[in-house]
């Protein structure tokens, strides 16, 4: 039997480790992970590789239940060392890349970590911590010449230990650990919008669970390509973007640079992929840069796009556009981390073009509910159904909008988190449910729809219920807008908007900076007065200011609203 006619989803592995020894099995000489445009490693050289990356860590003192450390960019390299670490039945614990040197600190020391894996780009981070580290291994070969740190480039160390150990390996004479299904294999720190980071426990089968049920909503050949331009230490990237593709025998092209237009359209032209993985922004972007000044640049398309069947001929025809800019043989871009704005999600379904919304959250490896690809009865507006082996109930539904909180339960949901058990038992109902904190409902469909953070509710004087994400999508449609953040304050809605500054000096070009200033200012309350006509009257504006510079966010690009309040904002 032809390896590329085996079926698409083997059978459910118990723990990473298993995942990984059948897809090698089964896919040896497929190229499987690497940088993109350059070659790829088979499944046969990545798995060796592991295999020798974990019997180096070993003899370097690494055992069982230990944590490492993975800071850095995406890359092979970083794939190696986690699953070499778990192979150890020992912890990973990646760190998201732009975390700052304080967050650094803190995780590594309640981690305990002595051994880290880490690229040149976050080498400072760690200069003062460098007692408590007894092994450094530089991902991406870097060679620290100051004398500052001591460390070990990543081909040294494999080299080391492909010289010491490959002989063994031939042999089948290097072996590692049982490692159980239930056994812890990562921590993970949220980068959530409500609050400090808390570290999740995840074990081999929350992961596995969580990948397969993925990998059975989208059917894909062996070969398929996964562009990867999401930080792989955050699970969704993680799951979906590496987990998934191994149980496809796909090959994983990593951006190595991060994902502008410019990038995107190079690398894809070069690397077709089947499948990428974004945030909202990406395409929130491409639909305000590319998308709209194609129609409203052009009279004839703008009147088209005031019907229906017209705005669904433009859109296709701009959608076909879209497909090649991604390369021409995209089956799926899943879309998640973030809600979409609805607009942009109409023009996506009226283009025909391949989307998937997905929902989920760190806590549960992190798919609740997405697609399966192909369905015509996913609605708009809808992040579509819980995978399977999920369940998803709403509790204490609204009696008129049906809107309560998502609850979670399944294989994939978190042992808890670490050394907190009053956080960890916050977060489970009394019968073992996991409380998301996100509000929604589920429709005659089974579609799940998502309306936003429970703490990000605003309750007017008058009891009414604000869902802001609902009026910022509005806002962010208008081509000065860059991001915005909706607040109440002292008991009137208003808005904080970062404005595209680009935009503005080609729209002010030769003008004074008060002549600006005053076309800022109208501008704004143009689009209040806009907004407010698309609002009920509970939800209106009372008025939209400029902030000078964006919101923080967190690694899916969500705005940390905990830090800002109407006591923390200016003005």
């Amino acid at each position: 039997m032809n390896e590329s006619n085996l079926p698409a989803v083997q059978h459910q592995a118990a723990n990473l480790n298993q995942l990984i020894d059948e897809s090698a099995g089964r896919f040896a000489d497929h190229a499987a992970i690497g940088m993109a445009l350059e070659n790829s490693l088979t499944y046969a050289e990545f798995h060796e590789r592991i295999f020798l990356l974990a019997a180096g860590l070993r003899e370097s003192g690494v055992k069982q239940g230990d944590r490492v450390a993975l800071l850095g960019e995406n890359s092979h390299n970083w794939c190696t060392a986690y699953m070499a670490v778990v192979r150890l039945g020992a912890v990973a614990v990646p760190i998201l890349p732009d975390l700052p040197e304080a967050d650094v600190h803190h995780i590594l020391t309640e981690m305990e970590c002595d051994c880290i894996f880490l690229t040149q780009r976050q080498i400072d981070k760690i200069y003062d911590i460098k007692k408590m580290l007894t092994t450094v291994v530089t991902l991406d070969d870097y060679v620290e010449d100051a004398g500052l740190l001591e460390v070990r480039t990543f081909s040294e160390y494999l080299a080391e230990a492909g010289n010491r150990f490959s002989q063994d390996l031939k042999k089948g004479l290097l072996e590692f650990p049982e490692v159980d299904s239930d056994d812890l294999a990562s921590i993970l720190y949220t980068s959530g919008t409500s609050g400090f980071s808390k570290a999740v426990m995840l074990s081999h089968s929350n992961l596995c669970a969580n990948a397969f049920s993925t990998a059975s909503v989208i059917v894909l050949a062996p070969g398929a390509v996964f562009l990867s331009v999401l930080p792989v230490a955050h699970t969704y990237e993680f799951t979906v973007g590496f987990l998934m593709p191994l149980i496809k025998g796909g090959r994983i092209a990593y951006a190595g640079k991060a994902p502008t237009p410019a990038v995107l359209q190079k690398l894809c032209a070069a690397e077709r992929p089947h499948v990428m993985l974004v945030v909202p922004l990406v395409m929130e972007k491409i639909y305000k840069k590319r998308v709209l000044p194609t129609i409203e640049k052009n009279r004839m398309l703008s009147l088209l796009c005031r019907c229906g069947v017209g705005r669904r001929l433009i859109h296709r025809k701009i959608g076909k556009k879209l497909e090649q800019f991604f390369g021409g043989r995209l089956e799926v871009m899943g879309i998640g981390g973030a809600a979409l704005n609805p607009e942009v999600e109409s023009f996506l379904r009226d283009a025909g073009f391949p989307y998937l919304i997905g929902y989920g959250m760190t806590e549960s490896a992190p798919l609740i509910a997405g697609g399966p690809k192909g369905d015509s009865s996913i609605r708009l507006g809808s992040t579509g159904r819980p995978v399977p082996r999920v369940k998803v109930r709403i509790v204490e539904p609204d009696s008129r909008t049906g809107i309560g909180e998502i609850q979670v339960q399944g294989p994939n949901v978190m042992q808890g988190y670490w050394n907190d058990p009053e956080a960890t038992a916050a977060t489970f109902t009394d019968d073992g449910w996991l409380k998301t904190g996100d509000l929604g409902f589920i429709d005659d469909r089974e579609n799940l729809h998502v309306r936003g953070r429970s703490k990000s509710v605003i309750v007017l004087a008058n009891g009414e219920n604000v869902y802001p994400e609902v009026i910022e999508h509005k806002l962010n449609r208008y081509p000065l807008v860059v991001e915005s953040l909706v607040t109440e304050n002292r008991g009137m809605l208003e808005a904080w908007v970062y404005p595209d500054y680009e935009f503005i000096d080609e729209k002010t070009s030769g003008q004074s900076r008060q002549q600006r200033h005053i076309y800022i200012t109208s501008q704004l309350e143009q689009i209040r007065t806009e907004v407010n006509e698309q609002l009920p009257s509970t939800s209106r504006l009372s008025r939209i200011l400029e902030r000078r510079e964006p919101f923080i966010k967190t690694a899916t690009h969500k705005i940390k609203r905990y830090l800002y309040t109407a006591e923390t904002m200016p003005g």
